[in-house]
């Protein structure tokens, strides 16, 4: 039986620009939502935000974020 490819992801944290792409909000309200995310999840300011992390906090599916993210 012949195997499915597995999907590896250029990346798998999330900078402003990308929370930009994907929700169509400004630089300034994308910093504010990860910062959000940053502080409910208990990180430090420079702490990374994932996909699975931006997932589970915004309920937008990990695929269709990966669709957003460019190489």
């Amino acid at each position: 039986m012949k195997q499915q490819p597995v999907r590896i992801p250029a990346r798998v944290v999330l900078y402003p620009k990308d929370v930009e792409n994907i929700t169509g909000r400004s630089s300034r309200t994308s910093r504010k939502l990860l910062q959000t995310i940053r502080e409910a999840l208990g990180k430090s300011k420079s702490g990374f935000i994932t996909v699975k992390e931006f997932s589970l906090f915004t309920g937008i599916h990990e695929d269709l974020i990966y669709d957003f993210l460019q190489p």
